[in-house]
């Protein structure tokens, strides 16, 4: 799978050189149903899980990139309370200090991908979610493809 970046990261990126700071606050919204376009497209299917710093709010951190992937950050707990129930298909890392409705938008900086149990871009021990338990990811990695 490939990640989908929106215009705004883009842009971001493009400005100040860093994936990191474009991203600000970020988190991991997680969704069910059918899979936005891109990642400046409407965000479709229902909210299962908002995935946080130990389920604070706080903002997610990263250790630094090593041949080109950008790993977790290895002392921190990703994890969130399942909102809704479902099959969780997608996910967005959005800024959590920019309020991001999930309209379409070509200003809103995102970064898209599949949610699944092998090969996905977010692979989860399970896609089955259930509403108010515990979700956490224990291992996540931002690939640059290579140019």
């Amino acid at each position: 799978m490939t990640l989908k970046v929106s215009t705004g990261l883009r842009n971001a990126l493009l400005s100040t050189g860093s994936l990191v700071a474009s991203l600000g606050s970020p988190v991991i919204m997680i969704y069910g149903n059918a899979v936005p376009a891109t990642a400046d497209a409407a965000v479709t299917g229902t909210l299962l899980s908002i995935i946080s710093q130990n389920s604070t709010g706080d903002p997610l951190g990263f250790d630094p990139a090593v041949g080109g992937t950008l790993p977790k950050a290895a002392v921190q707990v990703w994890s969130g309370i399942n909102v809704a129930s479902g099959t969780a298909t997608h996910f967005r890392i959005v800024d959590s200090a920019l309020p991001d409705d999930g309209t379409a938008s070509t200003t809103q900086k995102r970064l898209q991908g599949t949610c699944g149990t092998a090969g996905a871009d977010l692979n989860m021990s399970s896609v089955n979610l259930t509403a108010g338990a515990p979700q956490t990811i224990d291992a996540s990695n931002i690939t640059l493809p290579t140019f």
